[in-house]
């Protein structure tokens, strides 16, 4: 039996076809399973993320096995005559899976094509040629992805997704449509999907001015309550200047209907038509399926972003913490939750601070490529740093746009991008508490620390799932053992699920194994090696705090106060204070209080296989005896000073 010529449909309810008839694609879980592959459009697909679709946090024992037969379930349903154990669609390995689909096959394929091609035209100042495309890219639109949560019971990051990048098209749709005065092609999408997302300002404001072009400004005006309403209940802010200018516009042109649409293009140059709302920037990368932790800081730093909608000032928050905190992870999922808020678009930049070649990115060459997004011409990029800065404010100034700076070595890196509206917001990631942008732009700084206990088991669970037997014991163990640092646990669940027939002990077993070491966190790719994230900080020290990094690992303690620190070191006070400094600068110690430093475990492990890789066995024994006869000397004043006051 031949598979017969296939076409898939997901923008809308799940469908798929063969030859023309659909296909009955099996139970609801089958049907998420496939759902999901098609929505990440040939992207491959991790066991994390199905398990984290079909059961959220609480999943089965058996989670892993049942994706495994849903996916071959999906397998047989696409390809009937495929023989057993060949290479078909759906491909396998290394704990994920893709569905291979030609780009006339799926509707949201040729969703995307028609508007690359539309923004293109658009771009070049063929408005009208480029909304027709659009308009044939919102006609493939049936609704929410996939069903959306009538289907799905919830909403899923990579569905919503889909949606947000439809609600950016029938956005920029409107727009063109409401200059040129093609509006009845496209309101009745426009609408609809502006109704999935209520508190996109931006989007709400267009279908208002559509509306109110196609001769309906009754219903215009009720929309505009409906909305002002809904902001001050959920949000508890009024309307942006967007949304009420055009209500004002609304309002304005009163009686029956104002004057035809395309009468308006004359009225204003060319240049001011938001031609660049077609090169809109979506440059954040995919937020991690299954989230979890540091709910509380989200919920603050929602709630302190947020809080400047009502502000003149530029909404700036930095994050900083030791390596392998997850400080990168935290910061594009919060961007994603604000991503509605910022409809104008995202810019995001890996700024390579810590970059293992020691190469932090040259912020001119950042604005140059943050221009070309913003689409400004290569020949109209200005040569020096300050120009460039000033044209890109231009472009941002009254834009609600998000820009992410991750990684970044100092304040010096960070300051030359920064926009100079109000209505942009900027997440900005580092391992320096990054203090100037606190004193200069006022800046909010959060630490990022280890997880909590129960937030790193739930950590765990939510990113192994099932792969291995309920032992909360070997849990707990692993949790420990990890540190609570996310970067470990993260590698620690990616081995459990390469490896699902293994036990949750086996696992505690071979970290036990290698306790004081890192061997129990190799891995295969330097982005995630711990070795390898915690060496982009000692990389930048210099040679005297290094070396002072490597000594404090022979200390019994992973907490020593400054006169312990320069007993190991031989060093002044003084001295020894300013290397402390370096070393908590670049997040390889942490302070614990007054004159006290603490190191995380693993660092410490870190730091002690590099001092017996570096330093030679005299160096260590006298850096021991020092600190040994420091620590008798402080015995000796403790119990010597009761007996001398009972003198």
């Amino acid at each position: 039996m031949a598979s017969g010529v296939l076409r898939f449909e997901v923008l809308g309810p799940l469908r798929v076809r063969r030859d023309g008839l659909e296909v009955d694609l099996g139970p609801a879980q089958q049907r998420s399973v496939l759902a999901l592959l098609l929505a990440r459009a040939g992207e491959p697909v991790t066991i994390a993320e199905f398990v984290d679709l079909l059961w959220g946090a609480d999943p089965p024992s058996s989670a892993v096995n049942v994706v495994h037969r849903h996916v071959g379930a999906v397998r047989r349903l696409l390809e009937p005559a495929l023989p057993p154990r060949s290479t078909g669609r759906v491909v396998g390995g290394a704990g994920e899976y893709r569905l291979t689909v030609a780009p006339d096959e799926l509707d949201l394929t040729r969703f995307r094509r028609l508007v690359t091609r539309g923004r293109d035209l658009a771009a070049q100042g063929r408005l009208a040629d480029g909304l027709a495309l659009a308009v044939d890219a919102l006609s493939l639109w049936r609704g929410p992805c996939a069903g959306g949560p009538a289907f799905l019971r919830r909403d899923h990051p990579p569905f919503t997704a889909v949606d947000r990048e439809c609600a950016e098209v029938a956005r920029e749709a409107a727009e063109a449509a409401h200059y040129t005065g093609t509006v009845h092609p496209v309101l009745a999408t426009v609408l609809a999907i502006a109704d999935l997302f209520p508190l996109d300002e931006a989007l709400q404001a267009q279908t208002l001015l559509l509306l109110e072009a196609g001769g309906r400004r009754t219903e215009a005006v009720a929309r505009y309550e409906r909305i002002r309403a809904r902001l001050a209940d959920e949000l508890g802010t009024d309307p942006d200047a967007e949304l009420r200018q055009a209500y004002d516009e609304v309002v304005r042109r009163g009686g029956p209907a104002g004057p035809p649409a395309h009468a308006r293009v004359a009225e204003e140059p060319a240049t001011a038509l938001r031609l660049a709302g077609f090169l809109r920037p979506a440059q954040l990368p995919p937020d991690l399926p299954g989230f979890t932790g540091r709910e509380e800081q989200i919920r603050h730093m929602l709630r302190v972003l947020r809080s400047h909608r009502t502000r003149t000032a530029m909404p700036l928050l930095a994050l900083d913490g030791l390596p392998g905190s997850g400080k990168t992870t935290c910061a594009v999922h919060l961007a994603h939750r604000l991503a509605d808020s910022c409809p104008d678009g995202q810019l995001y930049v890996d700024l390579q601070g810590f970059h293992p070649r020691g190469r932090a990115l040259d912020p001119l060459d950042v604005l140059g490529c943050f221009l070309g997004l913003l689409g400004v011409p290569d020949r109209a990029i200005p040569a020096a740093l300050d120009a460039r800065l000033r044209l890109a404010r231009s472009h941002l100034a009254g834009r609600r746009v998000m820009i992410v700076l991750d990684n970044a070595r100092d304040v010096d890196q960070v300051r030359h991008l920064l926009p100079g509206s109000a209505d942009c917001l900027v997440l900005v990631t580092s391992r320096h508490r990054l203090d100037g942008l606190a004193t200069a732009y006022g800046a909010h700084l959060v630490t990022l620390d280890v997880l909590p206990p129960d937030e790193a088991r739930r950590f765990l669970r939510t990113r192994i799932g099932a792969a291995g037997p309920a032992d909360d014991g070997a849990l707990d163990e692993i949790v420990e053992r990890c540190g609570r640092l996310p970067l470990a646990l993260a590698l620690v669940s990616g081995r459990a699920l390469e490896h699902p027939d293994r036990a949750l002990a086996d696992l505690a077993r071979e970290l036990r194994a290698a306790q004081g070491t890192l061997d129990g966190f190799a891995s295969h790719t330097a982005q995630t090696d711990l070795r390898t994230a915690f060496s982009w900080s000692y990389r930048l020290l210099g040679e005297p705090a290094a070396r002072l990094f490597r000594l404090l690992s022979l200390g019994p303690d992973r907490e020593i106060g400054l006169p312990a620190v320069a007993s190991l070191a031989g060093l002044p006070v003084r001295q020894c204070r300013d290397l402390v400094g370096e070393l908590v600068h670049t997040g390889l110690l942490t302070r614990a209080g007054p004159g006290r430093f603490r190191s995380h475990d693993l660092i410490h492990a870190y730091a002690r296989e590099l001092c017996h890789e570096q330093d030679a066995e005299p160096v260590r024994r006298a850096a021991r005896r020092r600190l040994h006869r420091r620590h008798s000397r402080h015995l000796d004043d403790t119990v010597g000073a009761p007996a001398l006051r009972g003198r």
